[in-house]
């Protein structure tokens, strides 16, 4: 295994600050399924974030023969804007701050505090939906591979990290079909691989700009996704 001290990153040179590289989510799950075909029968875990990183999962799991769960995570948005966030909570409560941006937007303690504890009962209400009362994920030393559609700012998936090394995971992989360098340079030492076809390094960053075809994923869609796994 990799030490963490030394994640190592797989990606595709070719798409380096390429966009609209991916059809859609389904084929940038096939793409990432052939860069993790090592994987394939094993007792590694695929573990997707929602909603986006649902769809991806799904195509990765069923293509390895690979058990597939949800990881509930979710960012923290601003209060006049639901789209942009500062924070993430993972699934356990484990909270991720980017005390540089809340600092730069001028956002109070109790601002703040009221954020982390709306998105915490979102988080919970999720874990429900999607979980349906099934007990809690047995991860201690088991290999998990976390998915998501992409990764902006990284705070998502920092929370999700902390989370599964609470959990006592043993190998963590993250595997998204694009990434924003800087997300990348966080996450770092605190992984064993990332796998990324499509990295880039440009500001803006958005998610969607990988995509030909882009939507949002409902909770009845992720719903729909487990259900059949």
């Amino acid at each position: 295994m990799v030490g963490r001290d030394l994640t190592e990153i797989i990606e595709n040179r070719e798409l380096r600050d390429k966009f609209f590289v991916f059809k859609d989510r389904r084929d940038a799950g096939e793409i990432l399924a052939q860069m993790l075909w090592e994987y394939q029968d094993s007792d590694a875990i695929i573990l997707g974030i929602p909603a986006g990183g649902i769809p991806v999962a799904a195509v990765i799991a069923k293509k390895l023969n690979l058990t597939l769960d949800v990881l509930v995570v979710s960012k923290i948005t601003l209060p006049w804007n639901r789209e942009a966030g500062y924070d993430a909570v993972a699934f356990d409560g484990t909270t991720k701050l980017n005390q540089k941006l809340i600092d730069s937007l001028g956002l109070t303690g109790r601002e703040v505090e009221a954020g982390i504890k709306e998105t915490l009962k979102k988080v919970e209400g999720r874990v429900q939906i999607f979980r349906k009362g099934k007990p809690h994920l047995k991860l201690r030393n088991r290999t998990v591979i976390v998915v998501d559609d992409g990764l902006a700012s990284g705070y998502t998936m920092l929370a999700a990290v902390e989370a599964l090394k609470r959990a006592g995971a043993g190998k963590i992989v993250i595997a998204v079909p694009t990434a924003n360098l800087d997300a990348i340079k966080k996450l770092e030492g605190k992984v064993d691989m990332i796998y990324s076809p499509n990295i880039r390094q440009v500001y803006p960053y958005a998610v969607a700009d990988a995509y030909e075809h882009w939507s949002d994923v409902s909770e009845d869609e992720v719903k729909s996704i487990l259900q059949r796994f």
